[in-house]
């Protein structure tokens, strides 16, 4: 597979994103997979994953705020976007490519006791990961996003999306972050969002996501995707919702998981102020919600120990 290296020239200067990058070869050829890594090695990891087409930068609030309450904080940039490399064809790319790369990712770390955020993709995959790995995960946190199986119902701005990302000739990454969020992205925060891309030859990952969605029974993921819901129907680790008030993708999503999710049962679940990227929106408050989410579980934990 041949893939694409964004220079590191790009990621030079980039405002409020001063962490150290981390990288881990996924295969025979070479190719990388970036990642940020911070807070103590001995602590549990909190593993935030980003959605579609943004990158690690979206965390960046969100990560000093963990890290200084002690908590590990790891978060990837998914193959074919932020600093890990991209592969050039849309072929390139599957659900299942994406699963396998993120399982190897956190085989290879060797990382237990997770505590998952995912929103968007950061969510399809994450899901699916803590399904498929149950007892490396120690507790999830999903703000806007779903694991779909084919039967849910698409909203139509989704349906338009898709066919916007596969066709258009036109893939403006800051617009597109920028009309998912309530706040207006300064200039400098745009050139963090297109730094990943310097040519739409470094976009097919963005293209492809998209596409991969599992909308219906014949999608190669849905039967994956339903053994897994059917693992997180048993599921009764602590498992949180914290939706935003303005997404027009996932709006009533967290209900799926209310309904569905035992260890969502007497959770605090929460609505944020906040459009589709949420962690633009809400950043420094979600940071705040992570920490209290993990440390009362840990609680807990202690308290059913004795």
């Amino acid at each position: 597979m041949n893939f694409l290296r964004t220079p590191e020239s790009r990621f030079e200067q980039l405002k409020d994103y001063a962490f150290k990058s981390h990288y881990i070869e996924l295969d025979e050829n070479g190719m990388r997979m970036h990642y940020i890594d911070e807070g103590p090695d001995d602590a549990d990891p909190i593993l935030m994953l980003h959605g579609e087409p943004s990158w690690s930068y979206l965390y960046r609030h969100m990560i000093p705020i963990c890290v200084s309450a002690g908590h590990r904080v790891i978060a990837p940039d998914f193959i074919g976007f932020g600093k890990s490399d991209k592969p050039g064809k849309k072929s390139d790319y599957s659900y299942q490519a994406h699963m396998d790369w993120m399982t190897f990712f956190i085989q290879n770390l060797n990382l237990n006791r997770i505590t998952l955020f995912g929103q968007d993709w950061g969510a399809m995959i994450g899901l699916r990961l803590a399904a498929e790995n149950e007892k490396r995960f120690a507790s999830i946190i999903i703000g806007n996003g779903m694991l779909l199986t084919g039967n849910q119902r698409i909203p139509l701005l989704l349906r338009l999306w898709i066919h916007f990302a596969s066709l258009s000739p036109w893939l403006p990454i800051h617009r597109i972050i920028d009309y998912g969020c309530i706040k207006k992205l300064t200039h400098e925060e745009k050139q963090a969002y297109n730094a990943p891309f310097p040519s739409m030859k470094y976009k097919a990952g963005v293209r492809a996501f998209p596409t991969l969605l599992p909308l219906s029974e014949n999608n190669p993921a849905t039967p994956a995707n339903r053994e897994a819901w059917k693992i997180l129907e048993k599921w009764h680790k602590p498992f949180l919702t914290v939706f935003s008030d303005r997404d027009p993708f996932t709006k009533n999503g967290d209900i799926y998981f209310k309904n569905s999710v035992p260890g969502a049962r007497d959770q605090k679940h929460l609505i944020v102020r906040g459009g589709h990227f949420l962690q633009e929106d809400a950043g420094e408050q979600l940071g705040q919600i992570i920490n209290q989410f993990v440390n009362e579980m840990k609680i807990n934990l202690s308290e059913h120990a004795e």
